[in-house]
């Protein structure tokens, strides 16, 4: 039987070291492929074939990513993120413990009819939700405080985060019910994955009434001024 080697996995360490100093990503990956070739004794030339068609084969996807970023920033330079947080305030009966929680709900039934999409931190949290859970806050608490500021931000994002995690378990083609459906397959356990998906309805709905009411008692914090910290 022949001996594996673990020279090839010198390109994780790579990665890790490389992050760890906030080095260039694209330099790092690049080093990282380039150790891993020469550690697995391919031909150099060989190793700069196998770059170059990973670059043609994802070129396209650097464009998809750096185009919605281009523009949702020239939208938060001309007053996006501000106008967004005045338009909440028009709403009287809207907090923003209330306005997390409907995005909460939101957030979990798209992700769950495989709507992904829709939401995230570049192109909702940070240019909507946010603005919109401060001037919420704001109008009903007054000038907020950096503190208050920052934790309304940090429960809008991990607001997303949560109804995203939660609400995708329950769509039958997401790709972690059907990795548990082929590993139980492959065992002799014969699950449809439509059966996966609906025993993730229980966890989601503790994640709405947990995570629910963790923002709906940000707005007691907000109103007793628990969050404020002298400067």
């Amino acid at each position: 039987m022949d001996a594996v080697s673990y020279w090839p996995l010198l390109g994780v360490l790579v990665v890790v070291v490389g992050f760890a100093l906030r080095a260039n990503p694209l330099l790092v990956v690049t080093l990282a492929g380039v150790a891993t070739g020469l550690a697995a004794a391919l031909p150099f030339t060989q190793i700069l074939r196998y770059l170059g068609e990973g670059f043609t084969h994802t070129r396209t996807l650097s464009l998809i990513l750096v185009l919605p970023l281009a523009v949702i920033g020239l939208l938060e330079r001309n007053g996006l993120r501000e106008q967004a947080g005045n338009w909440i305030g028009r709403f009287k009966r809207i907090s923003a413990g209330r306005l997390l929680a409907l995005y909460l709900l939101a957030r979990e039934v798209t992700a769950a009819l495989g709507l992904t999409s829709l939401g995230g931190h570049p192109q909702m949290v940070r240019p909507l939700l946010a603005p919109m859970a401060e001037g919420a806050a704001g109008k009903a608490f007054g000038p907020l405080s950096h503190e208050e500021q920052q934790r309304l931000r940090a429960m809008a994002a991990a607001t997303d985060n949560v109804g995203l995690f939660f609400g995708e378990d329950i769509f039958v083609a997401f790709g972690a019910v059907m990795l548990m459906h082929s590993f139980l397959t492959e065992n002799g356990i014969d699950v449809e994955p439509l059966h996966i998906a609906f025993w993730g309805i229980p966890t989601a709905l503790c994640a709405l009434l947990i995570h629910g009411s963790r923002v709906l008692y940000l707005d007691r914090q907000l109103a007793k001024g628990w969050l404020r910290r002298p400067r």
